[in-house]
């Protein structure tokens, strides 16, 4: 009777005993569940008929002007287009809103003012040498 296939590479390893198992080879850390495996399915077809339309453009003997890659076409149109997911309008970044946006304005107009009022003063005392200019 002939022995059946040989073990693959995930079944014959070993861990080492100086190094950890590598957390892809953990028993332990697999999710097997049902919606868990479809999710990933469902993503690795939508990633393939991307790749295959891209691979299509780009090997296409009449090429077009610009070669759009879809997959990055749709990351970027969920980046900006799909902002909430990734920022919620929180006490905290309203404050800091606030803080960039009108902080600097603020430190200006503080920085500007003192420098006026010490100049008038300096005026008021005498001992201000106003630089001589003909504008």
């Amino acid at each position: 009777m002939a022995p059946g296939p040989p073990p693959t590479a995930a079944e014959a390893y070993r861990p080492n005993r100086y190094v950890s198992l590598p957390a892809e080879l953990d028993p332990s850390s697999y999710d097997l569940s049902p919606e868990k495996r479809r999710a990933e399915a469902e993503r690795l077809a939508i990633r393939a008929r991307l790749k295959r339309q891209y691979q299509l453009q780009l090997n296409n003997p009449k090429p077009p002007a610009v070669i759009e890659d879809p997959a990055l076409l749709r990351w970027a149109h969920a980046r900006t287009h799909n902002v909430y997911p990734t920022f919620r309008p929180t006490p905290k970044t309203s404050f800091l809103g606030a803080v960039y946006a009108l902080g600097p304005l603020l430190l200006w107009a503080a920085a500007f003012k003192y420098e006026r009022d010490r100049r008038e003063k300096l005026i008021q005392e005498g001992k201000y040498e106003r630089p001589f200019s003909m504008f």
